[in-house]
């Protein structure tokens, strides 16, 4: 597994954290940095992991926009937790982060939507995605 494919698991960890417990996404990324601190060993998949949080952070709003536009059959906060993680963490790739090609954003999404979701996730994510990619940038 690549370091950015487990930063990008780290980075759903923290997400669906705050999202079940309840708790607000700097809560859990400050809760997830301490822990980090005391676990060199997890040091090499931190750094971009603490990016993609604080990304998603950054732009929530309209991150939670454009899933909500292009989201036909599931409105957000209906959504699985894990699914709505994934979907954030994709959509901070694809659009705000230059260092990303969309192609792997999505496919790094739609693996851990297969590995971690429901049966239709997969699908579902993919979708979302690819129609959030089609959308003009704002500014654009």
């Amino acid at each position: 597994m690549s370091a950015r494919t487990k930063s990008r698991r780290r980075a759903l960890d923290v997400l669906f954290s705050a999202d079940v417990r309840g708790d607000t996404i700097e809560q859990a990324l400050e809760a997830e940095s301490l822990r980090a601190a005391s676990r060199p060993e997890r040091a090499n998949s931190w750094p971009y992991a603490r990016e993609i949080v604080q990304g998603v952070i950054d732009h929530e709003d309209e991150i939670d926009l454009l899933i909500t536009r292009h989201s036909t059959s599931w409105r957000i906060e209906r959504m699985p937790a894990v699914d709505r993680g994934i979907l954030r963490m994709a959509v901070w790739e694809a659009r705000f982060n230059d260092e990303v090609p969309v192609g792997v954003a999505i496919d790094e999404a739609v693996e851990l939507a297969k590995e971690l979701s429901t049966d239709d996730s997969p699908k579902f994510v993919n979708g979302v995605l690819n129609a959030i990619v089609k959308e003009p940038a704002l500014g654009s």
